[in-house]
């Protein structure tokens, strides 16, 4: 490929090469079946280190009126409409730089940490990665109970982005929380005893949970991720009580051989092709939802294609519906009510599952109930959230795959070269899969009316594929990963390199333009609070809470906590005093993919924590831990070009997604330039043989033969190589 060339065609951006791939990224399952009865859930992972706390009932009544209890942090995003902003005002602008730490609670797990904490009356309940939860003190952060449900490590290979959990949630005493083997599981709240536990999914299919449920009238609402291992999506309410399945709406229509499960389907089918179900679909309810009780809807953000090439997925094109969309569902039966796709015929990744914030905003004169979102694609949206009309949109980054979105239709205007699919074209766009924007939450702040928006600045390469290779543990997107690794040419590296950073935009919803932003050197920046106090808080891929001015961005006061933040803060009020705090450890799907960009922050590294401050803190993080020099010692290279050719594409179709691009490791993962198995049986006993299944790494004798594993070694060998140069 000509990479200057490349450069001219598509400007600065040609940076795109590399982010790769979802933020968040998910999917479901193609049928998920629910059973039809609930379990108890064992009780050996169990730790009480303290009393049975006691505590008043969490009700929707309570949720609604959080206002009034701002010292609380009741739901995912504070309150039902998602707005992580809170009215708390002790700690602000005047007084910040007296900020202190309170307190650290070290977690046991080195991978990313996602969860936003729930705080109720002096309690903070946080999930962790791999699904375990614990209850501290938010005074102290001393543990009162913790709960391991044991997710087995073999699962996490289904995880494309991590195996992290975005948060619990609370209703009546009961601590409730997803697992990533697809379990919906139900604790007392006091103790951490289990009360019910129920698969929420087809465990002979590759789905993940990774998101925070909600709780409504007494449902809790949970979905679920996998599009890119080939599932189908949906999104379910339980019965908060017996965990009895209630109703749950599927996002993109089935064999249509079969009765749809809902009329809505029947019409969401006439826009595909081809035999879409056999590929799952995709379409996940991954992360993102948000409710008004006033019109008691339910909103749900959808994800990507699976696969994501569509002339595969759905040979002749169609919309799609109801991928990359926001759905409004009936909240009490789960029926449709309407929906708005932001991405028709979705083709790169470009998942709607992003965060949804509800306001009400003045317009032209006139208030209007508002829904927000800016999802991967780069646009930021202003939905009618009664009606889901289009109120306005517009491109908060460079958008290379679009012009504008034509608000006569709703619809993105398209460069027709971004149709990869179509062109069977390699495509240097701008979003790529990352997203402008991705999981990290924003936050909408009632006194500036302004929306806080972690932003991504970079892109991908697409490259098509004619057909699907479906293996085991493979991703199943229809396009060749292995294009969008780093040129070896220095030069065009380090400009890539330096065209990939990430900034904090300050975003006026009803101008439509940005008000402030704040630029940082790399992406994959943590979600955003802002507060009464004039504040917004942030952490950062380089190792630092950061507090701004709400009102134009002026940095007031930041601390290094030793680890990458991607996860947002809440703050909350315990004995009169008003804390800050943050589950802070470096991961996700960036560190884990993108090789050399993982770094380009800093030398990140994942010390996984909750952190909390408070005005006169004066506790102190330990010194961080020693890491002893990593050497380079790999056999002789004596693999020919053919055969490293097939060890490059076969490692790019498992290998790449855990253990990162050109085989650098982002930190989280083993890094196996350093392997001691490169050059002999030793690999082919963990690779092939499942020897260290227990540990996570588990046989991938299904999915390549001997002779492919013989070529990736060779491969993995020439790069430790290249990495000595």
């Amino acid at each position: 490929m000509n990479y200057p060339l490349m450069f001219r065609c598509s400007g600065h951006l040609a940076v795109f090469l590399s982010l790769w791939l979802l933020a968040g990224c998910g999917s479901e399952d193609k049928t998920a079946v629910a059973p039809t009865e609930t379990r108890p859930a064992t009780e050996e992972a169990v730790v009480a280190v303290a009393p049975a706390t006691t505590m008043a009932a969490v009700d929707g009544n309570r949720i609604i009126n959080a206002d009034s209890e701002p010292g609380n942090w009741l739901t995912h995003g504070r309150t039902y409409d998602e707005q992580r902003y809170s009215p708390l005002a002790q700690i602000n602008a005047g007084n910040v730089s007296n900020l202190g730490l309170a307190w650290y609670y070290d977690l046991d797990s080195s991978r990313g940490q996602e969860s936003t904490p729930i705080v109720v009356d002096g309690v903070m309940y946080v999930s962790t990665a791999w699904s375990m939860v614990k209850a501290l003190d938010a005074r102290t952060g001393a543990l009162k109970w913790a709960y391991d449900p044991q997710v087995p490590k073999s699962w996490g290979v289904y995880a494309c982005c991590d195996v992290v959990n975005r948060g619990v949630a609370i209703w009546n005493n009961t601590i409730y929380f997803g697992t990533l083997d697809g379990r919906l599981i139900a604790l007392d709240a006091a103790t951490g005893k289990p009360a019910w536990e129920v698969l929420t999914i087809d465990n002979t299919k590759p789905y993940t949970i990774t998101g925070a449920p909600r709780v409504i009238n007494g449902k809790i609402i949970i979905g679920n991720g996998g599009s890119e291992y080939g599932v189908r999506g949906y999104v379910s309410a339980y019965d908060a009580e017996t965990g009895a399945l209630a109703w749950r709406f599927y996002t993109v229509p089935g064999d249509p051989s079969q009765p749809f499960e809902a009329p809505i389907l029947a019409e969401a089918a006439k826009t595909w092709n081809g035999e879409w179900w056999k590929y799952g679909g995709g379409g996940t309810v991954w992360d993102s939802m948000a409710y008004d009780p006033d019109l008691n809807l339910l909103y749900i953000g959808t994800g990507n294609g699976a696969p994501w090439n569509q002339s595969i997925r759905s040979p002749g094109g169609g919309d799609n519906l109801f991928l990359s969309s926001i759905v409004a569902l009936n909240a009490s039966t789960g029926e449709y009510v309407w929906h708005y796709q932001t991405t028709p015929g979705e083709t790169w990744d470009f998942t709607a599952a992003q965060h949804i914030i509800l306001a009400d905003l003045e317009i032209n004169g006139q208030t209007r109930k508002v829904l927000m979102q800016v999802p991967k694609n780069g646009f930021f949206y202003v939905v009618d959230r009664t009606n889901g009309a289009l109120i306005s949109a517009q491109p908060v980054v460079a958008t290379t795959w679009a012009t504008h979105v034509d608000m006569a239709t709703g619809r993105p205007v398209e460069n027709p070269e971004s149709r990869y699919d179509k062109t069977g074209k390699v495509w240097v766009g701008v979003p790529g899969p990352a997203g402008a924007h991705s999981w990290h939450p924003m936050s909408y702040n009632r006194q500036t009316g302004l929306v806080y928006v972690p932003i991504n600045d970079a892109g991908f390469v697409y490259m098509p594929v004619q057909q699907l290779n479906i293996k085991p543990h493979s991703f199943n997107t229809g396009i060749d990963f292995g294009a969008a690794d780093l040129p070896p040419d220095p030069v065009v590296k380090k400009q890539i390199m330096d065209s990939v950073t990430g900034h904090l935009a300050a975003w006026d919803p009803v101008l439509q333009r940005e008000s402030w932003r704040v630029n940082y050197p790399g992406p994959w920046n943590g979600g955003v609070l802002s507060t009464a106090g004039n504040l917004v808080i942030q952490g950062t891929a380089a190792s630092e809470l950061v507090i701004y001015t709400a009102d134009n961005g002026t940095k007031l006061w930041s601390m290094p906590v030793q680890t990458g933040v991607v996860a947002a803060p809440i703050t909350y009020e315990v004995d009169g005093e008003q804390y800050i705090a943050v589950a802070a450890g470096w991961g996700g799907i960036y560190p884990l993919v993108t090789g050399d960009l993982a770094f380009k922050s800093g030398p990140v590294r994942n010390i996984s924590r909750v952190i909390a401050f408070k005005l006169g803190g004066t506790t102190t993080l330990p010194p961080m831990p020693p890491e002893t020099p990593r050497v380079l010692n790999p056999p002789e290279l004596t693999a020919d070009t053919a055969k490293l050719a097939i060890g490059k594409q076969a490692y790019d179709r498992a290998c790449s997604t855990c253990h990162g691009g050109g085989v650098v490791s982002g930190g989280l993962i083993t890094d196996l330039r350093y392997s001691p198995s490169l050059g002999n049986e030793l690999f082919f006993e963990i690779v092939e043989k499942g020897l260290y299944n227990d540990k996570g790494m588990v046989s991938y004798a299904d999915t390549y033969n001997h002779e492919e594993l013989d070529a990736i070694q060779a491969y993995l060998i020439k790069r430790a190589h290249d990495s000595m140069e």
